[in-house]
C-alpha cells in the first residue's frame, strides 16, 4: 500500500509538472511567435527605408544632373551675350574716349581763340587811347619847363610814337621812346602799358633778365591796372624760357587763383598742362623782384 501510495504521488507530481511545463512551453511559443512577427515588421520597415533612400538617391542624381544641364546651359548663354554685348561696348568706350579728346581739343582751341580775341580787344583798347591822345593834344610846354628838365615831346605823342615804332618793328626806337615815356610820365594812365610793352620788346629780343625786370616793375609800380593779369603771365613765360620752370608754374597757378576769369588765365592753365604739372592755383602772394 505504500508503495502504491508512493507510486501515485509520483505520478499525480508528474501529471502536475507536464502540465506545468506545457504552458510554459506555450508562453515561450507565444513569445517566439511574437518575435517572429516583431523581426517580419522590421524587415519589412528596413526595406520600405531602403526603397525610400534609394529613390532619394534617384531623386538627387536627377536634380544634380538638372542643375549640371541648368549651370551649362546658363554659362552657354552669358558667354553668347557676352560676345553680344563685349563688342559694341568696347567700340562704345573708344567712341567716347575719342569724343573726350576731341572735346579736350575743342575747348583748348576755343581757350585759344578767346585769348586772342582778348589781345585784339586790348590792342583796340591801345589803339583808342592813341586816337583820344592823338585828338586832344595838350599844349607845348614853356621854355622855362623845358630848361627844368620837362621834355620836349607831349606824353601823348611820345606815347603815340613809341607804339608806332613797335607796331612797324623798330623795337630799339620804340624802347627807347618807352623809356623817356615812363621818366617823364611814369604816374599817368598810360604808364603800366609803356611798362608792359617795354617787357614785351625785352622778350621778343630774347633779353629775358630785363624782361623780367620790366614785368616785376609793372606788378610792383601798378599792381591794379589793365596788365597785371598779361604781365603776370608774360612773367611766367619768361621764367620758363629761363628754365625756372617751378618759379615760371608758381607765377600761372597765382594768376589763375587772382584772375580766374581772364583770358590770359586759360593761357596759364595751357602751359601748366603742357609742361605736364596741375592747374590748381596757389593762394596769390605779394609780388617780389
Amino acid at each position: 500500500m505504500f508503495l502504491r501510495g508512493i507510486l501515485l504521488a509520483t505520478i499525480v507530481f508528474s501529471t502536475a509538472s507536464w502540465a506545468g511545463t506545457k504552458e510554459q512551453l506555450q508562453e515561450l511559443q507565444r513569445d517566439v511567435g511574437m518575435l517572429r512577427d516583431d523581426l517580419r515588421n522590421l524587415q519589412q520597415t528596413v526595406a520600405e527605408m531602403k526603397l525610400l533612400l534609394q529613390q532619394s538617391v534617384d531623386t538627387t542624381h536627377k536634380v544634380n544632373t538638372a542643375v549640371a544641364v541648368l549651370d551649362n546651359s546658363m554659362r552657354d548663354r552669358l558667354r553668347e551675350q557676352e560676345k553680344i554685348v563685349a563688342v559694341p561696348v568696347a567700340n562704345m568706350g573708344a567712341k567716347v574716349d575719342q569724343m573726350a579728346t576731341e572735346f579736350q581739343g575743342l575747348k583748348e582751341s576755343v581757350t585759344d581763340v578767346t585769348a586772342r580775341m582778348g589781345k585784339l580787344q586790348q590792342q583796340i583798347v591801345d589803339l583808342g587811347n592813341t586816337i583820344k591822345v592823338m585828338q586832344a593834344p595838350p599844349p607845348p610846354p614853356s621854355e622855362g619847363s623845358a630848361a627844368a628838365g620837362t621834355p620836349q615831346i607831349p606824353a601823348e605823342t611820345l606815347y603815340t610814337n613809341a607804339m608806332r615804332d613797335k607796331s612797324s618793328g623798330r623795337m630799339e626806337l620804340a624802347a627807347q621812346q618807352f623809356q623817356e615815356y615812363l621818366k617823364f610820365y611814369g604816374d599817368t594812365e598810360l604808364a603800366p602799358n609803356a611798362q608792359f610793352y617795354l617787357g614785351e620788346i625785352h622778350y621778343a629780343q630774347a633779353d629775358f633778365e630785363n624782361a623780367l625786370r620790366e614785368f616785376d616793375l609793372v606788378l610792383e609800380k601798378y599792381p591794379e591796372n589793365n596788365k597785371t593779369a598779361d604781365a603776370w603771365y608774360m612773367k611766367g613765360q619768361t621764367l620758363v624760357k629761363m628754365g625756372r620752370r617751378t618759379d615760371g608754374a608758381k607765377e600761372y597757378r597765382a594768376l589763375i587763383s587772382r584772375f580766374p576769369n581772364s583770358d590770359v588765365a586759360g593761357k596759364a592753365r595751357s602751359a601748366l598742362r603742357s609742361m605736364g604739372l596741375s592747374a590748381t592755383p596757389a593762394a596769390p602772394k605779394r609780388r617780389t623782384r
